[in-house]
């Protein structure tokens, strides 16, 4: 069975059709590429993947159940998480804490709990702080633990969201963009812990990405959308060489 299966997936706005007949299967542990001209429909497909949009038509399973249409908490909680284009991370909130609030989606406290900081509310809590410090040893991040997350630098800050994406403990990674805004030395250390993490957690992974030389280097398939539809689907090697993708990317030859 797929991990993910999208069948004929189309989001209308009004008149505009911003993802059409979209179909994506990924099966377990796969790291696929989604790659397409500025307003392509990559975001759009992403968001009714996790339940921001609902689709006009079509379906959308995970792990053979449909998530269509459901509400983002439970669409994460049941193991889809994503990364933003633009980076949302908890501004104000130290970086432990931003990776220890995905963490709560698996711990059960009551407020009387917390209030009264129970002996069970203790013991998850100091499990949140030891599981979120290890996601920051991983990325390198641990020494920011008690900074303000507004006050790391950009490509830190990508690094952030990924580990807080991670806590959540997903089974489908959906990468918006990771690498934009880094420098190529970030980009090359970016593209190592995508497949380390990748294999690491034993997660399927699914990347918008501009950056060719990542998508290309890491990913294992690749679909490349235009005006919402599904123009080419193939290996890195296949899409380098198709007409379509071309045309789509450079525009027709005169």
């Amino acid at each position: 069975m797929p991990l993910l299966e999208v069948k004929n997936c189309t989001k209308q706005f009004g008149g505009l059709t911003a993802v059409d007949s979209f179909c994506l299967s990924m099966a377990p542990g796969e790291l696929v590429g989604l790659i397409g001209p500025n307003g392509a429909g990559k975001t759009t497909a992403f968001n009714l993947l996790t339940g921001v949009y609902t689709p006009t038509s079509g379906e959308i399973l995970f792990e053979g159940k449909s998530i269509a249409g459901r509400k983002p908490s439970y669409i994460a909680s049941v193991g889809v998480c994503r990364t933003f284009q633009n980076i949302r991370l908890f501004s104000n909130c130290t970086v432990l804490d931003n990776v220890k609030t995905a963490l709560h989606l698996h711990f059960q406290s009551s407020i009387a709990g917390a209030v009264f900081r129970t002996a069970s509310f203790v013991r998850n809590e100091s499990k949140a702080d030891a599981d979120a410090l290890e996601l920051l040893k991983r990325f390198r991040l641990d020494r920011y633990a008690g900074e303000l997350a507004r006050n790391l630098p950009y490509g830190e800050q990508r690094r952030l969201e990924i580990a807080r994406a991670l806590a959540t403990r997903p089974k489908l990674l959906l990468l918006d963009e990771p690498a934009a805004g880094m420098n190529p030395q970030e980009k090359n250390d970016l593209m190592e812990q995508i497949q380390t993490v990748r294999d690491d957690f034993g997660l399927t992974v699914l990347l918008i990405e501009h950056d060719m030389k990542l998508v290309m280097g890491i990913c294992e398939r690749i679909l490349v959308l235009d005006y919402g539809e599904t123009i080419a689907e193939g290996q890195p090697k296949e899409i380098q060489q198709n007409k379509k993708v071309i045309e789509a990317y450079l525009g027709e030859a005169v």
